[in-house]
């Protein structure tokens, strides 16, 4: 796809950006990490929370941020909406929500549904996670079911059911990872920031038996958000959608308040 690396674009903190070209005809940026002995990404974000001096949360943990090497060992990877933290204190104080719509945790927006903590990166980290198991995005505009048009929705219903969850190219041993996978991140977008598992302890459910894993509670959208509300106003939709890759930080209405 590069023919060669032989053109570069630039050079970034983990490696060098070359040119290449799909076989589709779409031009894309194809970033050569440096070698690096940097741990899984449930593994690094759980290091970052609790292995540091300085707790540091990520704030924009999504599929965007996460880089392979040439082993295929996932790297978290942009710390550009990232912030320090005493390790000692569980409350993050912000004036502003940060991230990346689709990924964002709902305290970030509603501060009546909890503080904001290492618990909104988990939220963000479930989110990754499902789309990974799942193969396909959180929010489906071009589902052919309404119940289908919200991710989290659809998977629970589906292992609440004990469905078979259609899955294509997956052997049997994959399918079980799969459904492993679905379960805890289910666990790590409960609305309720403390509801949601430490990053340890998803590292331990992920390393686990899925036989010791419990289907959580259904997932739900912000009370007075309803998913006809946000999902099927064909205006806002689309744009709603289109921005889900933007990472900034986004200032809501009013500040939020610290005194939670």
């Amino acid at each position: 796809m590069t023919t060669g690396f032989n053109e570069k674009l630039g050079e970034g903190g983990y490696g060098s950006v070359f040119k290449g070209k799909l076989c589709s005809g779409p031009s894309v940026a194809m970033k050569v990490l440096r070698e690096s002995k940097a741990i899984g990404v449930a593994h690094g974000i759980s290091y970052l929370h609790h292995g540091c001096e300085m707790q540091i949360l990520h704030f924009d943990i999504k599929p965007h941020n996460i880089l392979l090497d040439e082993k295929f060992t996932p790297k978290v990877s942009d710390f550009g909406l990232a912030k320090l933290y005493p390790i000692d204190k569980s409350v993050v104080t912000m004036t502003a929500a940060r991230g990346t719509i689709g990924y964002m945790a709902p305290e970030l927006f509603y501060t009546n549904i909890g503080r904001i903590s290492d618990k909104s990166d988990v939220y963000s980290f479930g989110m990754l996670l499902m789309e990974t198991a799942g193969k396909r995005k959180n929010l489906n505009p071009h589902a052919e079911h309404s119940s289908q048009l919200y991710f989290p929705f659809w998977i629970y219903d589906q292992l609440d059911k004990e469905k078979y969850i259609e899955m294509e190219d997956v052997i049997e041993e994959e399918k079980k990872i799969a459904k492993k996978m679905m379960i805890v991140s289910l666990w790590c977008i409960q609305l309720k920031p403390n509801d949601r598992p430490s990053m340890n302890k998803v590292v331990e459910m992920l390393e686990g038996d899925i036989e010791n894993l419990k289907i959580p509670p259904k997932p739900s959208l912000y009370p007075h958000e309803t998913l006809e509300r946000i999902c099927f106003d064909q205006t806002t939709l689309p744009e709603f959608i289109s921005s889900s890759s933007y990472s900034t930080e986004i200032a809501t209405n009013a500040p939020l308040d610290e005194s939670i």
